[in-house]
């Protein structure tokens, strides 16, 4: 019996050690940044066969990519936007040495992507690369059209007035009938149809007071950018009325200088033609003078 009891308090103390083994393991997993994780567990496709390839990710967004998973299955009634918080945090507390193989990784992918990008270039068409141009600017116009935008809302850009459909679709949206948007847009447009004149005419009556309400309010909006030197926001028609008065005035003050400069020719003139017309008096009378002398 002895040798038995020993067998089983033996085997007793290796399953408790491979407990500890297993949760401290674990705990180190969670805690410490393996070297052999980085480079496997982050697969970034960098070329594709039908497009371009994709830009590689930067050190952080491995870092995440890694630590998601583990962080999700340990802290299931976490949301996902807290979990990257987390990860942020940790990130943040890491040492450069521990940052540093994930960084390593980020620049041999940028690599990569070079070599793969111009072997995309080097087999497209002329006119593959022109659309692919034209894909670009447009682009890069919406982009700006957004961030334009986005600045204009900040900057507390009055809204546009709104039409008598939709006036009418913001009062009646909610009983509209079907389930989706689409659905609901389509009932209300024939409703819309269906309605009588006198019965339109209360949205059209509202729609008026909205344009007056944003004649008011972009007069004063603009007054404003003028003010705080933001002429590169204001309509054409409102620079081109406010500059109409200005050179009125301009030509009027121009008008007034030539008519002072008028009477002042004129009054040199007539005093020019006095000067003249005494002289010629004046010797005349001299030789009047002279020849009754003789």
């Amino acid at each position: 019996m002895a040798p038995f009891s020993l067998m089983t308090a033996s085997a007793s103390w290796l399953a408790k050690s491979f407990s500890v083994l297993s949760c401290t393991s674990t705990l180190a997993r969670c805690t410490s940044v393996p070297r052999a994780a980085y480079i496997n567990s982050v697969k970034w496709l960098t070329s594709q066969a039908s497009g371009p390839p994709k830009r590689p990710l930067n050190g952080y967004m491995r870092y995440v990519l890694q630590q998601q998973p583990v962080m999700t299955r340990h802290n299931p009634e976490i949301k996902s936007v807290d979990i990257i918080r987390r990860i942020a945090q940790q990130w943040r507390t890491l040492s450069p040495e521990q940052k540093q193989p994930f960084q390593e990784a980020s620049l041999r992918a940028r690599e990569q992507f070079k070599v793969d990008l111009q072997r995309y270039q080097a087999q497209l068409t002329p006119a593959q690369i022109q659309q692919q141009a034209l894909e670009k600017r447009q682009r890069m116009a919406k982009r700006k059209a957004i961030r334009k935008k986005r600045e204009l809302t900040n900057l507390g850009k009055p809204k546009r007035p709104r039409s008598p459909f939709n006036i009418f679709m913001s009062e009646h949206f909610e009983e509209a009938r079907g389930t989706t948007t689409q659905a609901k847009m389509k009932s209300l447009m024939e409703d819309w149809r269906n309605l009588f004149s006198h019965q339109k005419q209360v949205y059209t009556q509202l729609a008026e007071d909205d344009k007056i309400r944003y004649k008011n309010e972009m007069k004063s909006w603009e007054d404003h950018m003028m003010e705080i030197g933001r002429e590169d926001l204001i309509r054409e028609q409102t620079l081109s009325t406010k500059k109409k008065p200005a050179a009125k005035t301009v030509a009027a003050k121009k008008g007034t200088k030539k008519v002072k400069a008028k009477a002042v020719k004129k009054a040199t003139a007539t005093g020019k033609s006095k000067t003249t017309g005494k002289t010629t008096k004046s010797s005349s009378v001299k030789t009047v003078r002279t020849t009754k002398k003789t």
